[in-house]
């Protein structure tokens, strides 16, 4: 079946507009900047504390994801799973305007409550990809999502530009005394998830599975996913692509962290400059999950991600050995532009590989590939901040990962993933791989 359910796409979509709010105001921008140099001792204390923070959502998310997944598959709870992960994300987003400063350990908890539950959300949201988007269509559909989500950081970084960060007089009665006004977008992030992640839970379908009315779903669940580790042998090229997105995606994961942070640390940045940074590289971002999801359906997610990789190589170099602020703004535009071009591909690769009786489970080995190692870079990059005394030393671990990554993935094969999950014969003939 080829049609395209538009209000399904348009609803799925804009979960990712919802969404991307708290990766763009919480994790990237605006309170990762905040925490390193307010809530934080001093700004060396902070990256490495931040990155503990990243470090230990990160290996919450990779424990839990795969069995989750498994249960979503075998038990029909997909959405019941993404509802309960939007709230608990929601919740501890408002957590985190609690925390005053010097209340390190208690903004940290907010953080990796908060992170933990937005990524286990992703497990379930990117699993509905295969259903709503024909094979031919599945790059674009999931560049519109990035695109969206996006335009939906964009939005909502205005938003706290113009209502709490830089007015004189915050709106809603804020002070800007012990940080009110920084706390409080916190608030809007919350809001703002809650509102616009509605359309998915009421027009996106989730397949009715029978094995939603066995007993035992999580001990059936548990030997399904055992069984799936055993027969990765079946999907080599699956395998492949998640080994090589444990070390790329961490490279992102580590630009997304610690991108304000850096700004702020190395450059001098203030918060005002920080969110028209943040502004720009979104707008950027958004461009390139838009064009490049064209280029996902012409030329394969394999070649997109490829593509992308080398300009992310280059841009982190660039940030890396600058010193003129002028160049560093040219290589955070560079970066936000296929940063989202290389998250999209590499779901939709997934998406034209995965076996569809198994896409919540493989989406949720696809969150296992992200956050495995996902403490890694982090974890790296603070040790070496704090061991150097340098930010610049510990962000160049990322040009690691994204080489590392780079050269695993030069041996997957596009075409013979998608024969053996059996998408082949569901939609028009595959796009070239070499």
């Amino acid at each position: 079946m080829n049609r395209i359910d538009k209000k399904s796409v348009a609803s799925w979509a804009m979960y990712d507009f919802a969404n991307s709010a708290f990766t763009t105001l919480v994790v990237t921008f605006i309170y990762s900047t905040y925490f390193v140099k307010s809530l934080a001792p001093d700004e060396i204390a902070g990256t490495t504390l931040w990155s503990r923070g990243v470090t230990f959502s990160a290996i919450a998310v990779a424990l839990v994801s795969p069995l989750a997944g498994a249960v979503a598959d075998r038990g029909g709870f997909r959405k019941g799973f993404l509802l309960l992960s939007t709230i608990v994300a929601v919740v501890a987003t408002t957590g985190l305007y609690t925390a005053l400063p010097g209340q390190v350990l208690k903004a940290l908890l907010w953080f990796a409550v908060a992170n933990f539950a937005f990524e286990m959300g992703n497990v379930f949201y990117n699993a509905f990809l295969p259903d709503i988007a024909p094979r031919e269509y599945i790059g674009r559909i999931s560049g519109y999502g990035w695109g969206l989500g996006y335009i939906g950081g964009l939005l909502a970084m205005a938003v706290a530009m113009v209502g709490f960060v830089s007015p004189e007089t915050p709106w809603f009665g804020f002070t800007k005394e012990a940080g009110a006004n920084i706390r409080a977008t916190n608030l809007l992030v919350a809001a703002w998830f809650a509102v616009f992640s509605i359309p998915i839970f009421l027009w996106v379908k989730q397949k009715k599975i029978r094995a939603s009315r066995m007993r035992g779903v999580l001990t059936s669940s548990y030997r399904q996913l055992v069984r799936t580790f055993r027969e990765a042998g079946q999907y080599r090229e699956i395998l492949k692509l998640l080994i090589a997105r444990l070390f790329y995606n961490d490279g992102l994961i580590t630009i997304f962290s610690f991108g304000g942070i850096y700004a702020a640390g190395t450059f001098g940045f203030s918060f005002t400059e920080i969110m028209v940074f943040g502004i720009v590289l979104n707008v950027a971002a958004g461009i390139g999950a838009f064009a490049m999801g064209f280029l996902d359906d012409l030329l394969g997610g394999k070649r997109t991600i490829q593509v992308s990789l080398v300009f992310l190589i280059l841009a982190t170099l660039m940030a890396v050995f600058t010193h003129d602020k002028n160049v560093f703004w040219i290589s955070g535009i560079m970066a936000g532009f296929f940063a989202g071009p290389n998250q999209s591909a590499s779901r939709s690769l997934l998406g034209r590989f995965v076996p569809p009786e198994k896409e919540n489970e493989f989406f949720g080995l696809f969150a296992f590939s992200g956050k495995a190692t996902a403490f890694l870079g982090p974890l790296v990059l603070g040790e070496l901040t704090r061991t150097f005394q340098s930010q610049r030393v510990g962000i160049s671990i990322v040009a690691v990962l994204f080489v590392t990554g780079g050269v695993i993935l030069k041996w997957v094969d596009e075409k013979e993933g998608i024969r053996a999950g059996g998408r082949e014969s569901l939609n028009r003939a595959a796009p070239p791989t070499r």
